[in-house]
């Protein structure tokens, strides 16, 4: 597939845009800096500028595309990755503006000019544990994406925002439009110093839930998603199977949330952020378990 993948040169979006690579896709990098990856054309630009995102959503995706007749055609999807990344990196109101209208900005886009599928980053944070003020329970465990979410802060207000947009759009041009919550993303190279530690304090892990998103997973979980097809409007929390902390639940709930009722059981190791929905609808299987990327 062809691909226009805005903020691919970002944690994230680095090694999703590999992955796709690897994995055939054609993918044009929209971002504010160059990516540098081989066979990934960097196409520089700001998601804020609704003039310039219309323009990369009909571009060449590389200089070998302009030797065939007829000027660029349309992407197949736009993976929408681009964003300020966190809470406090920027100010409320810049962070919220950005996410907001750079998000817009590529839904208008790529579905007014007929694009037929979007994938948007979201985030655990709509969940409104992470970045709220004090320590704050959840209403219920494990989080799935039926939650009422509820975020307290402004990165996560505006991925809440975002949600509603893109069910909006999907709802006005019946394109398939795909939100991903996802979780605290670590890479190859982090596992030796984040993750012994919580051996020993696992506290450190609870305002995300003890949850985490392999890099690469996540190109898994994104190329799925290019790969399945008119499921309309959908969310999915993006994160691996199970807990970040080698404590089990049945350790952890007591400790940590003794007041917050279940759903439904949960595994001893099962994620108290639940990625269910993507192993049962995309056939998510995780390949990089926190436990193997130690060793």
């Amino acid at each position: 597939m062809r691909v226009l993948f805005t903020g691919g040169s970002g944690k994230a979006g680095r090694h999703v845009v590999a992955y796709l690579a690897d994995k055939g896709h054609q993918v044009l990098n929209f971002d504010r800096v160059a990516l540098g990856h081989p066979g990934v054309h960097d196409l520089i630009g700001d998601i804020t500028d609704a003039g310039q995102v219309y323009s990369a959503m009909r571009t060449h995706a590389s200089y070998d595309e302009m030797e065939s007749p007829g000027g660029a055609q349309l992407f197949d999807a736009v993976v929408h990755f681009a964003a300020v990344p966190r809470h406090l990196m920027m100010p409320d109101t810049e962070t919220y503006r950005v996410n907001v209208l750079g998000t817009y900005n590529v839904l208008e886009a790529a579905l007014k000019m007929g694009i037929a599928k979007v994938i948007i980053a979201s985030s655990e944070t709509t969940y409104g544990v992470c970045f709220s003020d004090g320590e704050v329970d959840p209403k219920v465990l494990p989080l799935e994406e039926d939650y009422d979410i509820d975020p307290m802060d402004s990165y996560g207000m505006s991925k809440k925002v975002n949600e509603v947009t893109a069910r909006s759009f999907q709802r006005r041009f019946g394109a398939d439009v795909y939100a991903l919550r996802i979780g605290n993303v670590v890479e190859p190279h982090e596992y030796a110093t984040l993750f012994p530690p919580l051996a020993h304090d696992p506290g450190l892990r609870r305002r995300i839930t003890f949850s985490y998103i392999d890099a690469r997973d996540l190109g898994q979980i994104v190329d799925l998603c290019l790969a399945k097809d008119g499921l309309g409007f959908q969310i999915f929390n993006a994160v691996n199977d199970e807990n970040a902390v080698p404590q089990p639940n049945s350790e952890l709930l007591p400790r940590f949330f003794p007041n917050v009722p279940l759903s439904r059981p949960l595994g001893e190791r099962e994620g108290l952020l639940s990625n269910r929905k993507i192993r049962d609808v995309l056939g998510f299987r995780e390949k990089h378990p926190w436990q193997e990327s130690l060793r």
